[in-house]
C-alpha cells in the first residue's frame, strides 16, 4: 500500500475531525426533519449490515493474526463499506419515518403507562443497550477512520494502539445495533 506525505496525513486527520463532528450533529438534526416517504424496509437491511460487519471484523482480526494483510486489509475495507451503508439508511429510514418506541405494543406512538409497564425490566435493559450503542457509535467513527489513516500512512505501531480501542468498541456497536434492531422490531408500526 502506497504511503502518504505529511500534508496529505495532516488534510485526512482534518477530514477526520470534521467528519467524527459532523455525523452526529447532522443525525440529531435529521431526526426532527420529516420528508415524504415509506422506507420501512430498510431497518432489518441496516441490521444486517451491522450483523455482516461484526463477522467482518472478526474475521479481520483472524486474518492479521495469521499475518493475512491483504486479506485483512479487504476486509476490513468492506467493513467500512457497510458502515457507511448503515449510516446512509439509518438516517434515510430516521427522515421518512416517525420514532419507534419500545414497548409501544399498538403502535399508536405513544406510550401508555399500562405499556410501559407490560414493556417491564425488559424496556431498561433496551435503553442501556440503545444508549451505549448511541454513544459508543459516536466515539468509534474518528478511532476506526485515525485508525485507518495510521496504516494507509504505513504507521502500523499508532495503528495498532489505536486498534486496541477501535475493534472492541466498532465490534460492540456492531453486535448491539443487531440487538437493539431485534428488540425494537416488534415495536415498528
Amino acid at each position: 500500500m502506497k504511503t502518504l506525505k505529511a500534508t496529505q496525513i495532516k488534510a485526512y486527520k482534518n477530514i477526520i475531525i470534521a467528519v467524527s463532528v459532523l455525523i452526529p450533529v447532522v443525525v440529531g438534526a435529521l431526526f426532527r426533519i420529516r420528508i415524504p416517504g415509506n422506507l420501512s424496509f430498510l431497518p432489518p437491511i441496516y441490521a444486517g449490515f451491522n450483523g455482516v460487519t461484526a463477522i467482518l471484523l472478526i474475521a479481520a482480526l483472524i486474518s492479521i493474526r495469521r499475518k493475512k494483510i491483504e486479506l485483512h486489509r479487504k476486509l476490513i475495507r468492506f467493513s467500512l463499506l457497510l458502515s457507511i451503508l448503515f449510516l446512509i439508511c439509518y438516517v434515510a429510514y430516521h427522515l421518512t419515518s416517525d420514532p419507534t418506541y419500545f414497548g409501544d405494543s399498538n403502535k399508536d406512538g405513544m406510550l401508555s403507562s399500562y405499556e410501559k409497564a407490560v414493556a417491564g425490566n425488559s424496556r431498561n435493559i433496551y435503553t442501556i443497550l440503545l444508549a451505549s450503542h448511541i454513544i459508543l457509535s459516536m466515539a468509534v467513527v474518528p478511532l476506526v477512520l485515525f485508525a485507518y489513516l495510521n496504516a494507509w500512512a504505513g504507521d502500523f505501531e499508532k495503528h495498532k494502539k489505536i486498534v486496541r480501542f477501535a475493534f472492541p468498541i466498532w465490534l460492540y456497536v456492531a453486535i448491539t445495533g443487531v440487538m437493539v434492531y431485534w428488540l425494537i422490531s416488534p415495536y415498528y408500526a
